[in-house]
């Protein structure tokens, strides 16, 4: 009996434990790289990119314990942007710089950041990223308010937090992201276009494609509350995650983009999508993140 109890308290204490405590998923690297073209047609690029890193890490100020049996590993997260300024709209250009700059300024100021994933909590990934928007929708209108003429500026916003191999994709608008994975491509995003939306209600992809790039929800200086989607992804080691700007999307078939994802070097499987949007055409600025899983 008493070897019993021991065995409850023991099962009871290591699930306490794993309440603080997360799998060691350091295992990975991660490569990114990235490239932007103002496209054959437009006169200027409104679109705009970031990468960056948040790096967490453990320093021994004083120890009296043998250096070589401290094994602290740093951690890492990535942060992975794309904006698409609405060119319809007046300083689509201003509006994609400025809502990277909020999204950064936040980040900075943010009180926590997750550096390690125990569990994925959905409920919490998603008051972050609406923190966040509320952030970013507080810069837009007070820009707004400073200038009139900036008050019908729009944007999208595609972003992807990165803490291997878990993702957190968040989404406003009809850039997109992809995964390239054993040479299959998967679209993670959807479209908020009135073509997405016509085609959710029953019409025919072919009747709706007109309307591809009249968008339904976008970041902008005129709304009081934007509501991001959020995907939460786990990546395998060799998996390539793609966020793009519709450059991308609408001038290349989604065969070809996985063609030239399957490319062995990443930095030119980049530069063959950039080419590929320009050679069939190249209407629209074109922006591609790219980043690779590996072991």
């Amino acid at each position: 009996m008493s070897g019993a109890d021991d065995e409850t308290k023991e099962q009871r204490g290591s699930r306490f434990a794993d309440n603080f405590f997360a799998k060691d998923e350091s295992g990975f690297n991660v490569e990114i790289v990235a490239a932007t073209h103002v496209g054959r047609v437009r006169r200027r690029n409104e679109d705009h990119y970031a990468v960056i890193r948040r790096t967490r890490r453990c320093e021994v100020l004083l120890s009296n314990l043998q250096e070589d049996s401290l094994n602290l590993a740093d951690g890492h997260a990535y942060g992975l942007l794309v904006a698409d300024g609405v060119g319809g709209a007046k300083h689509g250009d201003f509006a994609s710089h400025l809502v990277l700059e909020a999204t950064l300024h936040a980040a900075d100021l943010a009180s926590s950041w997750v550096m390690k994933f125990k569990d994925f909590n959905a409920q919490e990934m998603r008051q972050r990223v609406d923190a966040y928007v509320s952030r970013i929708q507080d810069e837009f209108h007070r820009h707004a308010k400073l200038d009139p003429d900036k008050s019908q500026m729009s944007t999208t916003l595609t972003g992807a937090y990165l803490l291997p191999p878990h993702a957190i994709i968040s989404h406003v608008g009809d850039s997109r992201a992809y995964i390239g994975r054993r040479g299959e491509l998967m679209q993670v995003t959807r479209d908020h276009t009135l073509a997405q939306s016509l085609v959710d209600r029953g019409t025919a992809p072919e009747d709706a494609k007109a309307f591809g790039n009249v968008l339904v929800n976008s970041v902008d200086a005129v709304r009081d509350h934007i509501k991001a989607d959020v995907v939460h992804l786990e990546l395998e080691a060799g998996d390539r995650l793609l966020l793009c700007s519709d450059g991308l999307s609408d001038m290349v078939p989604e065969d070809q983009i996985c063609s030239l994802l399957g490319t062995a070097v990443l930095k030119e499987s980049c530069d063959g999508l950039v080419n590929a949007a320009l050679e069939n055409g190249g209407r629209d600025n074109v922006t591609v993140v790219l980043c690779e899983l590996t072991e």
